[in-house]
């Protein structure tokens, strides 16, 4: 049978430059078992059967309050996972009558986890048979410090299981950041007020930590790949571990420094927190009702207006919640095309941990300084300590990463190293810099290390 070779219609592919260019044909990609999906199915499920089994607790100890709260965060996170799932494989537009209701049932992934396996499995029993329908896909990579465009040939059913693959990243964002985060912020409040941990809010309590862990991983690989969607990318053991040490130190200080100034303050403390939420979920769109850019129409061609609405709001949503407990990797650009900025912009990354560190010192202090003795066997000067420099070290390996271990840090303009000089530089009197040699930009070097 003769294969049918197609080129899919992707924003990193430019015909006319790549016949220009040299190409070299790369090795037709293997797959792999999908342990990801397996990993964030296993995460869901465990999530969702230790909240409904609190919320079974809660109620039969007439804890109204805590059923509720524990039952609606649930709920939430989980029907945006089933809307996502639906969104990415368009199944609106498909005759699955047996998915939509596993969806409705809030069992979405786990059907989606079986047909992942299944096309899995199909895959490995005709492994080494060409398959009659495959797509062109060129890529640039850094080899030796050069870029070098390579074409391989992606098989459809690899397409299909790379597509899951891609669902279930987003799928683990959106239950880290809209459920797993509220979760394990409120089921601490409710150990710190209680003074006790069953071990059904404990097995919660770990399910939501490693589900935020995990999310916010991805966040990182995510943010990497949308911002060089030319090129193909490759983390190393070493690059993951930096990231995810990065990661877990940041959001769980940032967690009980939160869950700390709360059951201090009490109801006093929801307004700060709100406006908090609030600032961050509406500064994209103040940037793009201040730009007069149109509403952007390439989201999904079938959808109208109000659709493409409902979608950039759960999307700001979304990049809200993450923000909230650590830096999204991204900024929101919803007047852009691809609704990001690309560009590396390390002054909102340097605002965001400024901004944050001092934030959370300013919440520690309250914690220490009023007077409410919320851990009566702990110092409180020890535990305030303690979490910032513990948010101070997950800052310092995000650096680390960005100077030493990022895939792609030999295309940076500058690095953190320029950053941090040039802001230096801005500090010194303006005398003083017009007598000196070069300016700070002039002596920027490109991507260094």
């Amino acid at each position: 049978m003769d294969r049918v070779y197609e080129i899919p219609e992707e924003p990193n592919v430019d015909p006319i430059s790549s016949l220009e260019e040299d190409v070299i044909r790369g090795a037709n990609p293997r797959f792999t078992f999908p342990f990801g999906i397996l990993f964030s199915t296993f995460l869901y499920c465990g999530e969702a059967a230790s909240a409904l089994y609190m919320v079974r607790v809660y109620r039969k100890n007439s804890e109204t309050y805590w059923m509720t709260y524990t039952l609606s965060f649930f709920m939430f996170s989980s029907i945006m996972v089933q809307l996502t799932l639906i969104f990415v494989h368009r199944d609106l537009a498909k005759d699955k009558p047996l998915s939509l209701f596993m969806h409705l049932i809030l069992l979405g992934p786990v059907i989606r986890c079986l047909e992942a396996m299944i096309k899995y499995l199909t895959l490995w029993k005709k492994e080494g048979q060409e398959e009659p329908y495959v797509s062109l896909t060129r890529k640039k990579m850094l080899i030796n410090g050069e870029e070098v465009l390579i074409e391989w040939e992606v098989g459809h059913s690899i397409r299909t299981l790379a597509m899951h693959r891609n669902a279930y990243k987003r799928m683990s964002q959106i239950q880290a950041f809209l459920g797993s985060v509220p979760q394990l912020t409120y089921q601490l409040y409710v150990t710190l007020i209680s003074a006790e941990v069953p071990l059904g809010r404990a097995v919660l309590m770990v399910f939501s930590l490693i589900s935020v862990t995990y999310g916010a991983t991805l966040c990182n690989m995510l943010a990497i790949q949308i911002k060089y969607d030319e090129y193909k990318i490759r983390l190393g053991p070493l690059e993951v571990l930096c990231i995810t040490i990065w990661r877990t130190l940041e959001i769980t200080s940032r967690l009980v420094i939160l869950v700390l100034f709360s059951a201090t303050l009490k109801l006093k403390a929801v307004p700060f927190l709100l406006l908090n939420f609030l600032i961050i979920l509406f500064e994209p769109w103040v940037k793009f009702w201040r730009s007069g850019a149109q509403m952007p129409n390439n989201i999904e061609k079938n959808f109208s207006r109000v659709g493409t609405l409902v979608v950039l709001i759960s999307i700001t949503v979304l990049y809200a919640g993450i923000n909230f407990s650590c830096w999204s990797a991204l900024q929101l650009k919803l007047a852009d095309r691809d609704l990001v900025d690309k560009g590396q912009n390390w002054g909102h990354m340097g605002l965001h941990y400024s901004l944050r560190l001092v934030e959370n010192v300013i919440m520690v202090l309250v914690f220490k300084f009023c007077g409410v003795k919320v851990l009566l066997n702990y110092c409180h000067s020890l535990i305030s300590l303690q979490l910032i420099i513990a948010y101070l070290i997950s800052i310092g390996f995000m650096l680390l990463f960005f100077q030493y271990l990022h895939p792609l840090r030999s295309l940076f303009t500058h690095n953190v190293v320029d950053y941090l000089h040039c802001v230096c530089c801005h500090q010194h009197p303006r005398g003083r810099i017009e007598n000196s040699e070069p300016s700070c930009d002039a002596e920027a070097r490109p991507s260094i290390v």
